[in-house]
């Protein structure tokens, strides 16, 4: 398979995880027989600080001539006295509504080499293995009019019938490749747009009867996310309650360091980036975790380019990697062998070519 990656690092330690995430991909398309053509572009506070513009039109150019987009992180306290329009967090914010990637994927499983990382008890947090899908490119964020003053500020939620309806049917989708219940988290009691959505979920959910659908409000979401998280598979809600909620989720991993997304459109084509920031304070000494944007390369592989057997690969051997005591210095405790992000990320590629011989010595005895 031929497919071109825009790869935008970005800042903090975007530049080094992306890197990482880059060596795998390396090493699987050497190893099943893939060319992954490799464009860089800049993002964020890089972007303003080399073309006055988080989000430079040449990186839009190299974006629309690439089949997905891989991300590091954006940010920093270097950037934050700019005027809001001059933000690197406007790249991405830009970029996501530039290609309408509507729906964004956060999976959340527990790992666990890792649950003695988690803040949560080990027989609450194991086990745990959900998807958060969040609408991406409207609500809060995006509404107009958006104004600030001395006196007052205004943002604006709005969301269309449409919107709604296109996220709402890639949760029930995705349940179905999953144990088949989706839980719609809005605050219907109070939101004319959270009323909207519940009755749009409530018409959708007819097309789908072998799925299970369960309502809840956000509150008692973020509540039941900490005392029973094992209790959701996918969850579907609209844009800030997701970026909230997800970022709650996180916690049950033991580190952001862990959690990759997926910002999808209809036809596959995908922006893929680690949840955790830039990190600004290790940016450059190598200690920062790849794992996260290790598995979101996976996700591209499998989302954008349906090669499921090598984003199942690579899943693999980072869990392998980490069930066997290696990790970096986020997941530090006792019994971890903590090593660098170079070394980490050799770990895994050596566990992708074990795993590869280990498979193609075992077709030869078939």
């Amino acid at each position: 398979m031929k497919k071109t990656i825009a790869v935008l690092p970005g800042d903090g330690i975007g530049p080094e995880v992306t890197d990482a995430a880059v060596k795998v991909l390396q090493s699987i398309a050497m190893r099943y027989g893939h060319n992954f053509h490799l464009k860089h572009a800049a993002i964020g506070g890089t972007a303003i600080d080399q073309f006055e513009s988080p989000l430079p039109q040449e990186t839009i150019e190299v974006c629309e001539a690439s089949d997905a987009i891989l991300l590091g992180a954006v940010g920093g306290p270097k950037w934050d006295s700019q005027p809001s329009h001059m933000r690197p967090e406007k790249g991405l914010l830009t970029i996501r509504k530039h290609f309408d990637l509507f729906a964004n994927l956060r999976p959340v499983k527990a790992v666990p080499a890792l649950l003695s990382s988690s803040p949560l008890k080990e027989e609450v947090a194991k086990e745990v293995d959900m998807m958060i899908v969040r609408e991406l490119t409207s609500g809060l964020y995006f509404g107009e009019p958006k104004r600030k003053s001395e006196k007052s500020a205004v943002d604006t939620l709005v969301y269309t019938r449409e919107e709604i309806e296109r996220i709402v049917n890639q949760s029930f989708e995705m349940a179905r490749t999953r144990r088949g219940k989706v839980t719609s988290v809005d605050k219907a009691n109070v939101l004319e747009t959270s009323k909207l959505w519940r009755e749009v979920v409530e018409e959708r959910k007819k097309a789908y009867p072998d799925i299970e659908v369960e309502h809840m409000l956000v509150d008692s979401a973020a509540m039941k996310l900490i005392t029973d998280p094992r209790s959701f598979d996918v969850v579907v809600t609209e844009n800030m309650f997701g970026d909230i909620l997800s970022d709650e989720a996180s916690v049950i991993t033991g580190s952001l360091g862990m959690l990759p997304s997926a910002s999808i459109r209809s036809d596959g084509f995908g922006l893929y980036e680690p949840v955790h920031g830039s990190a600004p304070d290790i940016a450059g000494q190598n200690k920062a975790n790849p794992s996260a944007a290790i598995l979101s390369a996976a996700m591209m592989l499998k989302h954008s380019f349906g090669l499921h057997a090598e984003a199942a690969a690579i899943e693999a051997a980072v869990m392998s990697v980490l069930e066997d005591g290696y990790c970096t210095g986020d997941l530090e405790g006792e019994g971890k062998r903590v090593m660098s992000t170079n070394d980490f990320v050799a770990k895994v590629i050596e566990e992708l070519e074990r795993e590869f011989i280990s498979e193609h010595i075992m077709y030869s005895y078939v």
